[in-house]
């Protein structure tokens, strides 16, 4: 019998069902209760209309009901797509058009946003399932079918509805957070996130008595490692309210009082905790594992956090979300974690990406297309078990996106193309050196923006930096830099060209470097770069001292 992620929640309530499965600070479901509710509203769901392999909408925060809303739809034989609360709402109407989604399961946060996009455009939802209206809010006067949670009483959860599934039946399709433009939709399989969860419970030695951090919004996919992962080897995976990740140090409060054991988020939390969270006054011992990937984390913060919390692993995680993951770094923890932070010789150099991990393997391809030569560097390609099927409806895409190479018995190899240029070391390690699309000529010169950007990062009064072209007059082509300071140090813009100036060739000087209070966020947490070029192109020419 084929085992699928619609089954992880039943497994692990057979072996505890009182264990907490998800919870929050004001809420928990265990193993037992999210099972139960869970074949709920799956029964709710197929009763209106749902089929194997339709897509059911999720519209709601991080918070309890978002596991039930997951596992519930997996259930009912459906594929669960996340969407972002925050988007605009023609955004959201694409993504609700593109993907052909009839049924959204909400949240008592986000029903009042779903009821203004039903009310000023036609999205051809049929149900919503979620709490019941808010005061004031009259919901009888949609033509959508509103089923409040209540509903689900109505139901048996003593199992879930009867529906056949396979391996490589849909799951989940995430979207990219792209605001203009076709949507684009990573389509996975039960097979591909199950494949995923074994492999990073396997990693990083995840049991039942790990508490995990899920600090990642639905839609972005390290979240998968809290809603899947953690099911299979039976944990508790701790969700942190939004609110939470904008105050520092209540979110440092709640890793000391959740007894936290395995973190995992993209560095700008781990760099808020950092300089905002006051470590030194919580116990963080329960801590065992840290994990963070999604951008470069600067050694200088990496070997910091390393000497505030001693008793922890670092890992960098490294994969695009249509292969979930596909390798790891395991840090050295230096001998004096404080000193090297403090040692520029120490934290000057990015952070490898690691090793391929188990059931996957890589290619190193020129432009060619052919492997480079041992030293040389070129574009990562991954064939996995945890490789998405394809984009949802996007044949154009997948022409793209994948690499075909045929063995010599005439079987044929599909590689994703991950668009990121890596290099292999001596001692097998893969070095990340930034996009290809983000490698640029300007005047002639090619550069590598991440590069700078490691190295403008690199200076000690610079928290974070973002490097990126930008169009001046008659289309000349510029770069443009900002960085975020640490709390307490100064720097101004002329300083830190002369820095970089000491550091990279002249012709790979940004022209302007703007010293910013706080950069623009993809609701996934990553710096906005689109946002910031077009700050840039819409400012004067010349350097700046504050955005």
């Amino acid at each position: 019998m084929t085992f699928l992620l619609s089954q992880l929640v039943e497994a692990a309530a057979q072996r505890d069902p009182d264990r907490d499965a998800f919870r929050s600070p004001t809420e928990a479901l265990t193993y037992g209760q999210l099972t139960d509710r869970a074949n709920r509203l799956a029964r709710l769901l197929v009763d209106d209309g749902v089929r194997r392999g339709d897509r059911v909408g999720i519209f709601m925060p991080r918070c309890v009901d978002s596991a039930l809303a997951v596992h519930g739809i997996l259930r009912a034989g459906a594929a669960f797509v996340p969407l972002d609360p925050l988007v605009p709402p023609e955004a959201l109407r694409r993504l609700l058009e593109d993907c052909g989604i009839r049924h959204v399961v909400t949240h008592r946060g986000s029903v009042k946003t779903l009821h203004r996009l039903l009310a000023e455009h036609r999205t051809g939802l049929e149900t919503v399932v979620g709490p019941g209206a808010p005061a004031g809010l009259d919901l009888e006067s949609s033509t959508v079918r509103w089923r409040p949670w209540s509903d689900l009483d109505a139901y048996d959860g003593g199992s879930g509805p009867d529906v056949r599934l396979l391996g490589d039946d849909p799951a989940y399709i995430m979207y990219s957070s792209g605001s203009t433009g076709r949507p684009k939709g990573i389509l996975h399989t039960h097979r591909s996130g199950l494949a995923y969860a074994r492999l990073s419970v396997n990693t990083y030695g995840v049991t039942a008595d790990d508490r995990i951090g899920n600090h990642s919004p639905l839609h972005f996919d390290m979240s998968t490692f809290g809603y899947f992962s953690a099911p299979l080897a039976g944990a508790t995976t701790v969700l942190i309210p939004e609110a939470y990740t904008k105050l520092t140090a209540s979110l440092s409060q709640l890793i000391e009082g959740e007894g936290l054991t395995i973190w995992y988020s993209v560095p700008l939390a781990l760099i808020q905790l950092l300089t905002r969270g006051v470590l030194d006054q919580r116990d963080h011992s329960a801590l065992r594992w840290v994990l963070f990937g999604g951008e470069p984390f600067a050694r200088k913060h990496l070997y910091a956090l390393m000497a505030a919390w001693p008793n922890a692993r670092f890992s960098n995680v490294y994969g695009p979300a249509e292969v979930n993951q596909c390798t790891f770094f395991h840090v050295p923890r230096p001998a004096d974690p404080a000193a090297a932070a403090e040692d520029p010789d120490r934290n000057a150099g990015a952070v490898p990406i690691g090793r391929i991990w188990d059931d996957t393997e890589g290619r190193i391809l020129g432009d060619d297309d052919r492997p480079v030569d041992s030293g040389r560097s070129g574009e990562l390609v991954i064939r996995s078990s945890t490789m998405m099927r394809g984009y949802w409806d996007r044949p154009d895409l997948d022409a793209r996106a994948f690499y075909r190479e045929t063995t010599d018995g005439g079987f044929e190899r599909t590689f994703y193309r991950t668009g990121d240029l890596v290099q292999r070391q001596d001692d097998g390690e893969l070095m990340f050196l930034g996009r290809k699309d983000r490698q640029l000529k300007v005047r002639g010169y090619r550069l590598e923006l991440d590069d700078i950007e490691r190295t403008l990062s690199a200076h000690d009064a610079v928290e974070e930096a973002a490097v990126f072209p930008v169009r001046r007059r008659d289309d000349d082509r510029q770069l443009a830099a900002a960085a975020s300071l640490k709390p307490g140090a100064t720097a101004d813009a002329a300083g830190l060209r002369a820095y970089l100036a000491d550091q990279v060739s002249s012709y790979a000087v940004p022209s302007e470097i703007r010293i910013v209070d706080a950069f623009p966020r993809t609701t996934s947490g990553k710096i906005d770069r689109r946002k910031l070029q077009e700050a840039a192109e819409g400012q004067p020419e010349g350097p700046a001292e504050s955005a």
